[in-house]
């Protein structure tokens, strides 16, 4: 069956091209010309100046609907629900002005300015940045007591520039006592105290996000034009930004009856919080309750999410990695009943959950698929390096970065990396194998995961310090390298969600489609950024002191910042102990992964991809793996029973199931700030 889907995909695509120059042609009588004959638009000033508007309204709504509201999390997908219904919102405001007069009107390259912006600027507030970078910079200070120690335990090994707190001094000072239970009365935000670890990690930040860049444009080429990745998040927003110029998809009545289903569910669901005699529609079901004996209450956390964004994106997939998603994310669940059954100690991932046997299979298929991303793009990277010591060409004036800057930017912010990682007092090699799996075994494979499957959230089941946990007890590290890599693993490479670097292939794909200037891109992205992070880290000081981080989402202020000391201070503690189960399932995972490789590339029909193996236990296929198989199953059907056509023809109906859920969770995260009541939980925690 994964042969049948794979094979019409092409064709799918193929036909819904027909038919959108069949319109062109028709309604706006135009000659068919080929790309390079396309004007190319650029940056505007007045789509500057409107995105830093709604770059500060995304902030706010993001902060507060996460912090505060505590039950929409709108921020930290990879097409994040603020900036797609706030987008939503703008398109009808947009369809309003133009009545008034077309000088009014913002064109679709103006709209699509807009969108990229907002969408970096959630990704920012959110898991992106904030959410993780700015809680790290107190926590150890606050959470340490005379039981975990935690002040005689990494307080030695921290330098005063680094946090908010003075290292020499006692627990619970007034700065992070403040920070985390709120201003007593005649306190003031001790703004002074922040400003240097703020800039200070500020600066690794942008050297973080600036590595991303140079990476987006290493690899823009390869995987849009060489490659033709289908880059699925980015068709609903092209697809409304063209509702002024001929392409109207507002009209079709498909996308709103889509757009309408998810729409009474949750406005049920809202009502349900105020009125409790208003039923309410359940999606979501915790399975393990059902598995009480063994071996099958070995099963790793397993949820039922029915989230119809979700079905509405995977719905757009290629068949072999629709199957793969789903499928792989139950094969890991049967492994765990099998291990228990012949007895095999399960033994947790650190700071994750997920059972280690498993995890490690995933850091084996991690690196086979990163290898394989490198490999494939060999004569490209040449091609680049190449450019990079000849100077600039014409060929990459239109690139997101010129070549030249982007292989040499990359090199030199890597290692300023280590520079600010050696600086802190970590080791160089440390650091080295820390910010080298981050960037580019990590990143890489998550963004392919959003490029060519679609997946709405990133995250992963390892961190880049088990690498060296196969091969020796993390606790040899030694406590100033572990106490580093506390902050570092709370701030980067615990939870991906949010991940920049796909939001900038994403942003580069969006540029091809509406005939944008890809170097027009770069201010874009700047510019959102800088603005974000002046914004958003203003409220994520603001918002814990006067409210107190103790009584905003926990997750942030009692859960990502700890895990990350408690698993240092473990380590610190503890002594080392053998265990065969990391290389062994990482040898395994490694030669699974290249035993589906090799079968993709060698058999048309074979319908597994190493993509669903390689995400099979993170949080995101935890959270997706029944919309995907619901999306899979109707795939199927619509494929077998009506044709390619009927596919085609049914497609507006699973966007507007998109824009009906995310633009629902804008509207309850306005409805819940103003008034107060409790928003409906929306099916992506």
């Amino acid at each position: 069956m994964g042969s049948i889907l794979t094979s019409v995909d092409s064709a799918v695509e193929l036909i819904v091209l027909s038919q959108k120059m069949k319109t062109l042609v028709q309604e706006r009588r135009l000659k068919p010309v080929s790309h390079e004959s396309e004007p190319i638009s650029g940056v505007t000033f007045r789509g500057v100046l409107i995105g830093l508007i709604f770059v500060a309204i995304t902030c706010v709504c993001v902060c507060w609907a996460e912090l505060v509201l505590k039950t929409i999390q709108i921020g930290f997908l990879q097409m994040p629900p603020a900036a797609i219904g706030i987008f939503f919102f703008l398109i009808l405001l947009n369809k309003a002005m133009s009545r008034l007069g077309r000088r009014l009107r913002l064109s679709s390259v103006e709209l699509l300015m807009i969108y990229m912006m907002m969408v970096v600027a959630c990704m920012v507030s959110s898991r992106g940045i904030m959410e993780k970078v700015i809680p790290v910079l107190v926590t150890s200070n606050y959470y340490a007591n005379p039981a975990n120690q935690w002040t005689e335990l990494f307080s030695p090994h921290i330098k005063k520039w680094m946090v908010a707190f003075d290292p020499a001094g006692p627990s619970l000072q007034p700065v992070a006592r403040s920070f985390f239970e709120g201003l007593r009365p005649g306190e003031s935000i001790p703004w002074k105290e922040w400003a240097l670890p703020l800039a200070c990690w500020g600066a690794l930040v942008l050297l973080v996000i600036f590595a991303f860049l140079c990476i987006a444009t290493i690899f823009r080429k390869q995987w849009v034009d060489n490659e033709k990745l289908s880059f699925p998040l980015v068709q609903l927003p092209l697809e409304l930004s063209r509702a002024n110029e001929g392409q109207d998809i507002l009209k079709n009545k498909l996308l709103w009856g889509g757009a309408a289903v998810p729409a009474i569910v949750f406005t049920l669901n809202g009502i349900h919080n105020i009125f409790p005699s208003v039923p309410q529609i359940t999606l979501s079901l915790y399975v393990n309750q059902y598995f009480v004996n063994r071996p099958w209450n070995e099963i790793y956390l397993t949820l039922i999410y029915l989230s119809f964004a979700a079905v509405g994106f995977f719905y757009l997939l290629p068949g072999e990695i629709l199957f793969s998603l789903w499928f792989f994310a139950l094969v890991a669940r049967l492994q765990d009943v099998v291990a228990a059954y012949f007895g095999m100690e399960i033994k947790p991932m650190p700071m994750y959950g997920t059972h280690s046997f498993v995890a490690y299979q995933v850091v084996g298929a991690y690196v086979v698929l990163a290898g394989y991303l490198f490999f494939v793009a060999i004569p490209h990277l040449k091609h680049v390096m190449r450019s990079a010591w000849a100077g600039l060409r014409d060929e990459d004036k239109n690139e997101l970065l010129p070549y030249p800057v982007a292989f040499w930017g990359l090199i030199v912010s890597f290692v300023l990396i280590l520079c600010w990682c050696r600086l802190a007092g970590m080791s160089l090699w440390v650091a080295a194998l820390q910010f080298f799996v981050f960037l580019f075994v990590v990143a890489m494979v998550m963004s392919r995961s959003t490029a060519e499957a679609g997946v709405l959230m990133t995250e992963t089941s390892f961190r880049p310090v088990d690498f060296y946990r196969m091969f020796a007890p993390a606790t040899n590290l030694g406590p100033s390298n572990l106490t580093l890599l506390a902050f570092t693993d709370a701030a980067f490479m615990r939870d991906q969600r949010g991940l920049l670097l796909t939001g900038f292939l994403d942003g580069l794909k969006i540029a091809d489609g509406a005939k944008m200037s890809r170097a027009s891109m770069r201010w874009v992205f700047v510019i959102g950024i800088l603005s974000a992070m002046l914004i958003a880290g203003a409220i994520h000081i603001w918002l814990p002191y006067t409210k107190g981080a103790i009584n905003l989402y926990s997750y942030p202020y009692n859960g990502n910042n700890c895990w990350a000391f408690s698993e240092a201070e473990a380590q610190i503690r503890g002594a080392p102990t053998p265990d065969w189960q990391p290389k062994t399932f990482f040898i395994v995972g490694m030669a699974f992964a290249l035993f589906l490789s090799y079968m993709r590339a060698l058999y048309y029909w074979w319908p597994l991809h190493p993509l669903g193996y390689a995400l099979c236990i993170s949080w995101t296929m935890t959270v997706f793996w029944f919309s995907c198989l619901i999306a899979w199953i109707i795939k199927t059907l619509f494929l077998r029973y009506g044709g390619m056509r009927f596919y085609v023809k049914a497609r507006p109906w699973f966007l507007g199931m998109v824009l009906g859920e995310f633009g629902m969770a804008v509207i309850w995260a306005l409805v819940s700030g103003i008034t107060g009541a409790t928003a409906p939980e929306f099916p992506w925690p």
